[in-house]
């Protein structure tokens, strides 16, 4: 008897393509922005143009040659080529690309049925379980690792805005992101995307996009999409602290707690309100909002979701029909003037569409810094784009209306600041 992953190894490797991106570049001279050349010889300083390349993974999920990515693999890419595992290359378009989720949809150019991975249901991806990584790690050619399932259900992981992983100790490197992580059906369970490294080499925490999500923004690329829309609930959410847990009773702290309900919306329609706590969907479980953000967007719009809901000491059942996300509103962006320390700063009020831009929670609110302008009292305070004001003088600031409020009252003896950056609190005071 011969224990060997062979025979799974040859069923589901030839759905496994390696993705040629590149991209035409255009150097800067050295000398550009120096004032004795730029008098000679004008401002045109920029040298030839350059190609400059990257290396990633895919898999074919359709006969028709469709293949799934990762986004920053693709990212900015003028010419795209597929190589198969037989050496064949193609060309290829991009039908549909996501940087929330770091998904990209690619077609083959060619008519031809291609090998296939199937879709596997992640949901049923149980922590023990054996699994294969397939990709190209370091260009070295189309390379196989094994492991386990580490952890299911990762959040707060930081890779995109849609946090929710399935963690492998699996050998992933750079070549490996979108690539195969596949169970021992030699079904597609995940597209492997990342991994936790000081060196830039595998140390056996990788994470990979689980398939049904995958298998969301495939379905709209097939239907045409050019984007990959989230399922509008009407409702925002925070999670639940071990205090919060204890004062509802909870015997472990879980669930999305619902912070604020749009009027009209689903979350409305359905009678949720402020103070109650969904902690399941469609009998699965709720840990925290990104897990019912990732639950709701493999669903998909128009769809109706059973949430579990607890209001007071009571858990009733709710159903929601997820709708279409509005129009969003185009936050608007002022400049900070006058005889202050953050005099040349940008700033805008924070929404859910450019909490996704600066790459902040979902749930984060307030003031965030759009630019700052050189040479000016807020450069000077190594303000930072991206940072988010969240005091000044002790007044707390929630929107842009507030912070020009509290630095017209005059100026200040002493000015107190509070900032996040990346997280970490970080205050300043000025005489």
């Amino acid at each position: 008897m011969q224990l060997s992953f062979a025979p799974l190894v040859k069923a589901t490797a030839p759905a496994v393509v390696n993705v040629y991106a590149a991209r035409q570049v255009t150097t800067r001279s050295p000398f550009a922005g120096d004032p004795f050349f730029e008098q000679f010889f004008g401002r045109q300083f920029s040298g030839p143009p350059r190609i400059q390349s990257s290396l990633g993974s895919g898999v074919i999920v359709d006969p028709s040659g469709i293949v799934v990515t990762n986004n920053h693999v693709i990212r900015d890419a003028d010419d795209i080529k597929i190589a198969l595992s037989d050496g064949r290359e193609f060309e290829s378009r991009i039908l549909l690309k996501d940087e929330a989720t770091d998904l990209a949809v690619l077609k083959i150019d060619a008519k031809e049925a291609f090998p296939t991975l199937a879709f596997g249901n992640s949901d049923d991806v149980e922590v023990g379980d054996l699994v294969l990584a397939i990709g190209n790690p370091f260009g070295v050619g189309q390379t196989v690792t094994n492991g386990i399932v580490s952890a299911q259900s990762r959040t707060r992981v930081g890779i995109s805005d849609f946090d929710f992983f399935i963690q492998t100790d699996a050998a992933i490197n750079p070549g490996n992101s979108g690539g195969a992580l596949i169970d021992m059906r030699g079904q597609l369970i995940g597209i492997n995307t990342a991994i936790y490294s000081r060196s830039g080499g595998s140390i056996g925490i990788g994470f990979a996009i689980p398939s049904n999500m995958v298998r969301a923004v495939v379905e709209t690329a097939k239907k045409g999409g050019k984007n990959f829309e989230r399922p509008f609930i009407g409702a925002t959410f925070q999670s639940v602290t071990p205090d919060v847990a204890e004062s509802l009773g909870l015997p472990q702290p879980y669930g999305a707690l619902i912070t604020a309900v749009t009027d009209g919306g689903p979350a409305a329609k359905a009678g949720l309100k402020v103070g109650d706590l969904v902690l399941s969907m469609d009998g699965v479980r709720v840990d925290n909002p990104d897990v019912l953000a990732y639950r709701t967007s493999t669903v998909g719009i128009g769809n109706i979701v059973k949430l579990n809901v607890l209001s007071g000491s009571q858990q009733r059942e709710v159903q929601v029909t997820l709708a279409r996300p509005p129009e969003p509103v185009a936050a608007k962006t002022q400049i900070i003037e006058g005889e202050n320390p953050l005099a040349g700063a940008e700033i805008t009020d924070l929404t859910p569409e450019n909490t996704r831009q600066f790459r902040l929670p979902r749930t984060t609110r307030g003031v965030v810094v759009t630019g700052v302008y050189r040479n000016s009292p807020a450069m000077r305070l190594n303000l930072r784009k991206g940072d988010i004001i969240r005091r000044v003088n002790g007044v707390e600031i929630k929107t842009a209306g507030d912070l020009t409020e509290v630095l017209s009252a005059g100026t200040s003896l002493l000015w107190r600041f509070e900032f996040e950056r990346n997280g970490a609190i970080i205050r300043q005071y000025i005489r």
